[in-house]
């Protein structure tokens, strides 16, 4: 990895300002979870968050986005919105979804975010939808839908990878791969050795990254969309990540059988997080900016987990209330 970030100077600090955003938040989270007044299950993104900020930010608000489960990095990247995201989380009325949907189902359809699902490989067809509605009324705007490689490991994938390569699609299925479904091994779960060779035989662009680097994975986003566009092709792209926390929960659990330490050592030695934050430094970023920077957002995020804490629970009136489309 080159130490020196290439990129201008804004990309570059706002990759680290959401970097830090969506690290924070969950931080937060950790820390007040035990206090039980968020009434959701968590699938944490500590630590794999570079994924999600790589491949929004590479979009440039030119696209759309469906997220899985362990949907907090993305929502944080494509919206910014930590407010909306603690009140969810809170189930409170000002969350994204008047506190009815929880950590595994937030969206922001105005602002592109389309929704996420609790249901593995539930987002990826519901991408093809919406990539086919960009490609007759939005040309140029690609929709970027995220999946753990367990995901993989259901016919929905496959049918939506050949239908979306038949049609020539413009959808980036953006594979988070850490190498579990939930406990279990790829070496354990699949008759093959390689996803992105077997991705290489339909007519897909296929891109790989292992860095767990916001930068690497942000140019290969942009150069993903690009090729999309002028190729009239989807995009596969697997990326090699590693989550900190537990499968569902705040909590580590790098004591369990199904954990490696080796594997621990060698991705927390590339948290993304850290990374980056380095890279800033070495490229000339006086630190007092950067921590000036970190403190407003910590102060912006306290705000936000306040603000959740005193807003109401949703009542009977919005029971039903987007259930079905509202034409209002």
């Amino acid at each position: 990895m080159n130490a020196v970030t290439s990129l201008p100077r804004d990309v570059a600090l706002g990759l680290y300002r959401t970097l830090y955003l969506a690290r924070r938040c969950e931080e937060v989270i950790v820390r007040i979870y035990p206090d039980d007044e968020m009434k959701t299950p968590m699938h944490m993104s500590m630590g794999q968050e570079a994924v999600s900020v790589g491949i929004c930010k590479a979009l440039a608000g030119n696209g759309d986005v469906i997220a899985s489960y362990r949907s907090h990095a993305t929502y944080l990247a494509h919206t910014e919105d930590h407010r909306s995201f603690f009140g969810e989380l809170h189930g409170r009325t000002n969350g994204t979804a008047d506190g009815k949907s929880g950590s595994m189902h937030l969206a922001d359809i105005p602002k592109g975010m389309l929704g996420a699902s609790g249901i593995v490989g539930a987002g990826i067809p519901v991408a093809l939808g919406a990539a086919f509605a960009n490609k007759q009324q939005s040309p140029g705007r690609v929709v970027a839908v995220f999946f753990g490689d367990g995901a993989v490991d259901e016919g929905a994938f496959w049918e939506s990878l050949n239908i979306a390569c038949a049609m020539g699609l413009p959808v980036m299925f953006v594979c988070e791969d850490n190498d579990l479904a939930v406990h279990t091994r790829v070496s354990d779960r699949r008759g093959y050795s390689s996803l992105p060779d077997v991705v290489r035989r339909y007519n897909c662009m296929v891109l790989e990254d292992e860095s767990n680097d916001v930068e690497a994975i942000y140019r290969l986003g942009r150069y993903a969309i690009e090729q999309m566009m002028s190729q009239k092709t989807p995009a596969f792209l697997n990326i090699r990540t590693y989550r900190y926390l537990e499968h569902c929960g705040t909590a580590p659990d790098t004591d369990a059988p199904y954990r490696k330490a080796a594997e621990d050592a060698f991705w927390k030695g590339r948290d993304c997080v850290a990374m980056q934050r380095k890279r800033l430094l070495e490229g000339g970023v006086p630190e007092s900016e950067i921590v000036k920077m970190e403190r407003a957002i910590d102060a912006d995020i306290e705000v936000s987990v306040a603000a959740a804490n005193q807003a109401p629970h949703p009542g009977q009136d919005l029971l039903y209330r987007g259930v079905f489309h509202e034409a209002s």
